[in-house]
């Protein structure tokens, strides 16, 4: 039988206050006491993302090699802000989000291809914590996710290997299964059941693009399976609300400005959306449940230049981007992800 010894009575708050279960303890009572089972993931069911007025998308990394994340306020437009920094200078880098936390994995780590996997927290502001690892080194991975897990996909060296992590937590990324091409930089993109993965680089760094849409249901393991197509063999940009998936810009296999678009509910090719402000490559989007936006990249045209450009446009709508301002340093192959972008409702 277990002995209850009240080692003290003083008042609330005191810290001399403490009670010792001293044995086996059982509780006797009309009311009963029930463990919660399941593994973690399943213990918490989707939640919807920041909404669209206070989504906050954040940029990070890139090149020149660098190691600055920024971050906007989605809803207005003006020039990016600092957040903070990555590990170390980085680029070319997968990125995921749940309403809380910024996660990004592999690309290059200065001048060597990693598999470390960093995080933030996105409502805040400060430098990337260590998160776990990819199951390989890699960079050019394309991400996507829901409000528990991410999804990260393909990369260089060429491999068409899927895989995620449950973003609440922290841990090295799990086996999910294939794609259906074998592609790097492709554009990743989601609704809450549904992960996207369009175009790439089938055989870098030679250029060799592919047109091909796969996709996931996020919440299983298995391989992808085929979506439809793109306009053109590429690499572009992606973003989306939980209806509709955005493809922008990319090589194709010189730099192009072309917005198109998907429902993501269902399967076919994609169609024509709008323009961006100029043609570029190694942009990168991110976005609200109402605005998709595009930083950074790469133009060819009238000379080659990296640029600080971010622009937008409204997702339910076509037509072309709009300038939103400029991130605190032009740069191209950077990461981006937000706390309010299709994936999470």
């Amino acid at each position: 039988m277990a002995n209850l010894r009240a080692n003290s009575i003083v008042g609330v708050g005191s810290t001399n206050a403490g009670v010792v279960f001293d044995g086996v303890t059982k509780i006797k009572t009309q009311n009963y006491f029930y463990l919660q089972t399941g593994n973690t993931e399943n213990r918490f069911p989707n939640f919807a993302g920041v909404d669209a007025s206070s989504a906050r998308g954040v940029f990070a990394g890139g090149y020149a090699a660098t190691n600055i994340i920024d971050y906007i306020t989605i809803s207005s437009t003006g020039n990016a802000s600092d957040f903070g920094d990555l590990i170390g200078a980085s680029a070319n880098a997968g990125a995921v989000a749940s309403p809380v936390r910024g996660v990004f994995a592999g690309g290059y780590l200065a001048t060597v291809v990693t598999n470390a996997i960093q995080y933030i927290t996105i409502s805040s502001t400060g430098n990337t914590l260590d998160f776990g690892d990819l199951t390989s080194t890699r960079n050019n991975t394309a991400g996507c996710s829901s409000s528990t897990r991410g999804i990260f996909a393909g990369g260089a060296p060429n491999i068409n290997t899927i895989e995620y992590i449950t973003i609440f937590s922290s841990g090295n990324s799990i086996d999910f299964g294939d794609l259906v091409v074998v592609r790097s930089n492709a554009g990743g993109c989601s609704s809450p059941t549904r992960g996207i993965f369009g175009g790439g680089d089938t055989s870098p760094p030679s250029n060799s693009f592919t047109n091909s849409i796969d996709y996931v249901t996020i919440a299983t393991t298995a391989n992808a399976l085929d979506f439809g197509d793109l306009s053109a063999p590429k690499d572009p940009a992606a973003c989306s609300n939980s209806i509709r998936g955005l493809f922008a810009g990319g090589r194709a296999p010189t730099a192009i400005n072309v917005i198109e678009y998907i429902t993501i509910a269902s399967t076919g090719n994609v169609t024509d959306f709008g323009d961006l402000s100029g043609i570029r490559r190694f942009l990168e989007g991110t976005s609200s449940s109402i605005r998709g936006v595009f930083g950074g990249g790469y133009t060819t045209s009238p000379v080659s230049t990296t640029v600080n450009i971010i622009e937008y446009v409204t997702i339910l709508t076509t037509g072309n981007a709009v300038d939103f301002g400029d991130l605190t340093l032009a740069r191209f192959s950077l990461s981006a992800c937000s706390n309010g972008h299709g994936g999470l409702g």
